[in-house]
């Protein structure tokens, strides 16, 4: 991959890692006043749990993205950015352009998550 690719792939993931971060700092707030509020009845309560998991599971999302994107970044410094973790082809733009911190090509991403399952 050429370095104008690398660094136009190295600043959509940083981007996209601000954002997440913000996020997760954001639910980490909304989750402290939810746990502040004063609950009046059943129905606030749950009102208050549904919300709770919800914000748990997007948050537990936004982490594993966060992760996967620090991954990323790693392998553009190291200049393995692009390759297929399994098959060791290079990943298609397309599909960087789509998911910038994809670890496997299109044709090796449907075997791994067969496999995970």
């Amino acid at each position: 991959m050429r370095d104008n690719e690398l660094h136009y792939f190295e600043e959509i993931l940083q981007t996209r890692k601000i954002q997440i971060i913000k996020n997760i700092n954001g639910v980490e707030a909304e989750m402290l006043e939810l746990r502040d509020c004063e609950l009046n009845d059943e129905g606030d309560y749950a009102s208050v749990s549904n919300d709770n998991m919800v914000e748990s599971a997007i948050g537990a999302q936004q982490s594993q993205e966060l992760l996967e994107i620090e991954v990323a970044i790693g392998k553009i410094k190291s200049k393995q950015y692009g390759i297929c973790e399994m098959c060791e082809d290079e990943i298609g733009f397309q599909r960087l352009k789509v998911k910038p911190h994809a670890r496997y090509c299109i044709v090796c991403r449907p075997i791994v998550e067969k496999n995970k399952a």
